[in-house]
Formats: structure tokens, sequence, C-alpha cells
């Protein structure tokens, strides 16, 4: 366990990306501040912000190197890799790095950030938030969502411990598991056609780190979305096609 003294910040709101952070944070029991982000009104754009991110998106953290430098890390792949890089000595929620099942857990967590994160969250734009209707896209990014969360069910049968990589979950498990809880808000009707993926998925919300970090910095609001009905979803989705929209304008700018 590491020795050193952190002074992480977690820059963040309770969508899928930023919780993969606060949960990895709890997974391997670190201390850390957290500073919500105002998406609503658009704080991660302003210039301080930006000054941690230049990309404008959450999460980010702030910590503080060993010579006592600010270090500045954001996308959620990079800082999931630096966590465990850095205070993950044990191997807690990782492997030791060049061995087999590393490079398993880092295959996964590319599969997350560059797969199952965008095709989900654009199944998620067009499903809920998107102004008019767009069947060719509802249905290229729903059905990829599904072969992706087929993906992953297959795997997780072929492994008798139940997680995508050897005998402990890891930072794969921590990337895929905010967005599989949003499997409704994102066009899926029903988790149970994936068996596999649905006992892991709650599995893992046992854990007093995922239990704990899921709710960072507000309560986790996605499994309660999957008992809604589509009427009621889509409800929410449309209140929040406003904001989407002024977003596209600005980043258009």
């Amino acid at each position: 366990m590491s020795t050193e003294k952190h002074n992480i910040t977690l820059y963040c709101e309770g969508t899928p990306n930023p919780l993969k952070i606060s949960i990895a944070l709890e997974e391997l029991g670190l201390k850390y501040n957290v500073r919500p982000i105002k998406l609503f009104e658009h704080e991660q754009k302003e210039q301080w912000y930006l000054d941690i991110n230049p990309n404008g998106r959450i999460p980010a953290i702030v910590d503080t190197d060993e010579n006592g430098q600010q270090l500045k890390i954001w996308e959620s792949g990079a800082i999931l890799q630096y966590l465990v890089d850095r205070y993950d000595g044990d191997h807690k929620i990782s492997y030791p790095r060049g061995t087999k099942e590393h490079w398993e857990m880092t295959s996964w967590l590319f599969w997350q950030v560059g797969g199952i994160g965008p095709m989900q969250g654009q199944a998620n734009h067009f499903e809920m938030s998107a102004f008019g209707d767009y069947p060719y896209a509802l249905k290229r990014y729903v059905n990829e969502t599904r072969r992706l969360y087929r993906t992953m069910d297959k795997a997780l049968a072929k492994n008798p411990s139940g997680y995508l990589v050897g005998d402990h979950p890891t930072i794969a498990d921590i990337a895929i598991w905010p967005w599989t809880t949003a499997y409704k808000y994102s066009g899926l009707s029903q988790i149970d056609e994936f068996p596999h993926v649905k006992e892991w998925m709650y599995r893992l919300l046992a854990r007093p780190g995922f239990e704990k970090g899921r709710n960072v910095p507000n309560p986790h609001i996605y499994l309660q979305l999957n008992e809604l009905s589509d009427e009621e979803l889509k409800k929410i989705g449309r209140e929040r096609s406003g904001w989407i929209q002024e977003a596209m304008k600005r980043d258009a700018e």
C-alpha cells in the first residue's frame, strides 16, 4: 500500500465517466477532495477548468507528484491508469505490469473507452434527447450497444470468477460498470438477455467501494431510471434537450 500523502481533487458530476474515478478511488481507499462541476451551467467550459482539462469535459483530477509539482490528468481511461500505476502497488484493482492479466485488463479498458462508452452515449442521445426522429441512427447505435453487451456477456461466461479478468475486479470492470447501470437510458429495454452482465453488475454493486463511489458527488440515479417506463425516461431526456442543443451551439462556435 502506498505510504505517500495525496492531495487528489476530483472534478466530476454523477455521470458514467466520472463515476469510474470515484469508484476507483474508493476501491483503493484513497483520500480525495470532490469538486462538483455544474454541467447545466456549462462550468466545464470556463477558463479555470479549461486550464485543468483543455477538452472541457469531465472527469479530471489534480494531484501532486513526488517533487511537489501539480499534475493535471484528464480522460477517464488515463486517470484510471494513473491511479493504479501510482497507488495500486498491492494490485487491488489491477495486475502487475507485463503480465497476461495486465494486458487483458488494458484491452478491456480500451474496449470501454473506444466502444461501449461512445456507442452507448450516442444511443442515449438519439433515444432520449435528440429533437426529431432518427431511426437509422437509433438502430445503428442501439444495435451496436447490444453487440458490445453480447461480447461482454460471452467473456464473463468464460471466467469462473465472474469478473472480466482473473480473480478480482480491475479498472476494466470499474470503467464499464457505470455505463451498464444506465442500460435502459441508452435504448436497451432490459438487461435479462445478458445474464452474465446482470450478475456481474450486481456482484460489483455489493462491494463497499462501488456503493460509496457510485454516489459521488450525488446519489446515483441510473439503476432507478431502469425502473421507469419508456415514456417517463423520454420525458427526462426531452427536459435535457435544450441544454444539449445549447452545448452543441457553443461547441460549434
